[in-house]
């Protein structure tokens, strides 16, 4: 597994510092990300890339499971309706990945290698 970074919208990551400045005690782990992000210029943007409101298909590499969620800011959190937080530890480990990536990240069970299979950003503006 390569060791990937994520790659965040300059207007996004803007959006989720002042996001992180008003919840620093939820959003430590999303600052960490942040930290570490490539961060790009709208024109670079890959449309397969996971950003806030994307539509996301997913595998747990261990299990087989696959699972569809759409990435969401902490207040349209809903579990039922199958969106996550990006505040969430599935959250977090998802932004900033595309299509085929696998990322491994620390969830509450334990460490889990998920494989993104698709990612849609149709409805999203850029």
């Amino acid at each position: 597994m390569k060791n990937l970074k994520p790659i965040i919208l300059l207007s996004e990551y803007q959006e989720l510092r002042d996001l992180i400045k008003r919840n620093p005690n939820e959003s430590k782990q999303l600052s960490e990300e942040l930290d570490r992000a490539i961060v790009i210029k709208e024109e670079e943007l890959n449309k397969k890339i996971i950003r806030v409101g994307s539509e996301v298909e997913f595998e747990i590499v261990k299990t087989k499971t696959k699972m569809k969620i759409q990435l969401v800011l902490p207040e349209e959190s809903n579990l039922k309706a199958q969106k996550v937080s990006i505040f969430a530890p599935l959250g977090t480990a998802l932004i900033g990945f595309s299509e085929n990536d696998e990322v491994e990240w620390d969830m509450p069970g334990g460490k889990m290698l998920l494989k993104i299979l698709k990612v849609s950003n149709e409805h999203l503006e850029i």
